[in-house]
């Protein structure tokens, strides 16, 4: 099984993923990770990347489902922000639970203020809720807890 964590840029994917995956005892991916240094340029420099931008990423991290779910599954922090996205990746044909970790535009906002070190300017975020299409499937979970409360809350909807 591969589970993929969505959302908008600080979200808390990555933290969320890692707490996951350690949880279900499975290898955790970091989407970002997997971006060709022209689209980090691109979102260092503040502008928002397209869907030709995306392209190349999307069928990356589709090839690598594949593989992952091969030898066992994986956590993978991916955006997927629109549908087309999501559909990109299923692509890979394998068995996807998709978490949706949803959150205000306030929260989020404050988040990112105190990241350091990552390549995506908080200035990016309103570019990524105006092209957020929040899917009507899988698992939505509220962002405003603590991780471990909301890693305890996918595990509970998992088992239900």
């Amino acid at each position: 099984m591969i589970y993929i964590l969505m959302g908008v840029s600080g979200c808390g994917k990555t933290t969320i993923g890692e707490l996951l995956a350690s949880h279900l005892q499975l290898p955790f991916f970091d989407g970002d990770h997997f971006h060709p240094e022209s689209n980090i340029k691109k979102m260092s420099c503040g502008i928002p990347l397209n869907d030709e931008d995306r392209l190349p990423w999307l069928n990356t991290l589709s090839e690598n489902l594949a593989k992952w779910d091969l030898t066992g599954g994986a956590v993978l922090a991916c955006s997927a922000l629109r549908e087309r996205y999501r559909e990109l990746l299923a692509a890979a044909r394998v068995p996807v639970t998709w978490i949706f970790l949803d959150g205000k535009m306030e929260v989020i906002k404050q988040r990112l203020a105190l990241r350091k070190g990552h390549y995506m300017p908080p200035t990016l975020l309103e570019s990524q809720y105006n092209v957020l299409e929040r899917p009507s499937y899988g698992i939505h979970v509220d962002i405003s807890s603590t991780p471990d409360l909301i890693v305890q809350e996918i595990l509970k909807k998992l088992n239900a």
